[in-house]
């Protein structure tokens, strides 16, 4: 229970449905003090404590606070530190769930004799035979599947998700009718541990190496330098030190960390087809032969766009039946069949078109 009113109303449903409710607030981060004030857009203050303790005590559950601090520094902020400094463009969210809520967290839950773990997640989960299925929550603007493809049928069988159903105006309102004091309040923005925005000012004194270098158009002009490849992202456009001879914007098209050379140039050349992703997840097991035919969708707002997933050594390639912008190494792509998610890997690379020499490719990715 982070204090917000979609992990509270998360609880007090389950409470009127007859289950024996114990709220659990993890503290992730020791906030300086002159952040506290800045809080409020985040999570994990003081007062959000108290607001998931008030919660609490409004439908008769126990309340705890777990201090998950060390594994949130290793799993979540180092890995995105780390992420930049390779020129790759993490999802903390991602790493979240994944390692603390899905992993950490349902250890202890088990610790704590509780059957089952429940989350303020808008997805939903539907049971077909003897296997779990994950779909998208019913609310298109607050559905949050993207960052739960990692989820496995052990950790869905033992898994919670009571607002898939609901949009968020029908959780305010569910907020209202239980008489919850959080029922007005803000939702989260930016990353809770960056809650100002300003990336770039929270990793470099973070970082163990920088990657200084050129920055180059596609045929290798020089046009600018750059202090380190950890301030950029495929798909940027603004604060790109870089002279602009021409009447269009320029874009980040490429990252090199190992020699520190960025890639800009016109929007159309963000636009590709394919992709290599590694650490693939299936929900369900994938056919065994053959393209899987999918929708797929490379970031967290994103659009889907139809797909096929080949399986290869170590992961998946995957083909986009019409450009996709950006493709940015990092990311999630995650695989649909309408609201069922099937799963999904992260985004290594973007691949060359068949016209080039595809044979070679494979070659290259399972050495």
């Amino acid at each position: 229970m982070s204090g917000g009113v979609d992990s509270s109303v998360a609880a007090a449903l389950l409470a009127q449905q007859g289950h024996e409710v114990v709220g659990v607030t993890m503290r992730l981060f020791s906030a300086p003090n002159e952040a506290v004030a800045r809080l409020n857009k985040s999570c994990c203050s003081i007062e959000d404590v108290e607001d998931a303790r008030s919660v609490c005590r409004k439908i008769d559950a126990k309340h705890y606070l777990l201090n998950f601090e060390e594994e949130f520094q290793k799993h979540v902020i180092d890995y995105f530190v780390g992420e930049y400094e390779r020129g790759r463009t993490p999802h903390p969210c991602l790493a979240c769930n994944d390692r603390l809520k899905f992993q950490f967290l349902m250890q202890r839950a088990e610790l704590m004799d509780a059957d089952m773990v429940a989350t303020g997640h808008y997805a939903r989960i539907q049971k077909d035979g003897d296997r779990y299925q994950l779909l998208a929550g019913n609310d298109p603007l607050k559905d949050q599947s993207y960052v739960l493809y990692t989820l496995s049928q052990q950790q869905l069988a033992k898994l919670f998700l009571p607002i898939g159903d609901y949009s968020k105006q029908e959780i305010r309102d569910v907020a209202r009718e239980v008489g919850l004091s959080i029922a007005d309040k803000p939702d989260s923005q930016d990353i809770c541990f960056i809650p100002d925005g300003d990336y770039s000012q929270f990793i470099e004194p973070r970082l163990k190496r920088k990657s200084p270098g050129e920055i180059v158009d596609a045929t290798g002009t020089v046009l600018g330098a750059h202090d380190g490849v950890h301030d950029f992202t495929v798909g940027q456009r603004k604060r790109i030190p870089a002279v602009n001879n021409t009447s269009r914007p320029l874009y980040v098209t490429d990252i090199d960390a190992s020699s520190g050379r960025i890639t800009v140039g016109p929007a159309e050349r963000l636009m590709r087809t394919r992709l290599y992703a590694s650490n693939v997840n299936w929900i369900n097991q994938p056919p065994s032969h053959g393209p899987i035919q999918v929708q797929a969708r490379i970031r967290y707002n994103g659009h889907n766009t139809p797909a096929s997933v080949r399986l290869v050594p170590n992961g998946a390639e995957i083909e986009f039946s019409t450009p996709v912008r950006a493709i940015t190494p990092g990311q999630a792509v995650v695989f649909y069949d309408g609201d069922i998610i099937l799963g999904g890997g992260l985004i290594e690379t973007s691949l060359p078109e068949f016209s080039n020499d595809r044979g070679a490719m494979s070659s290259a990715l399972t050495v």
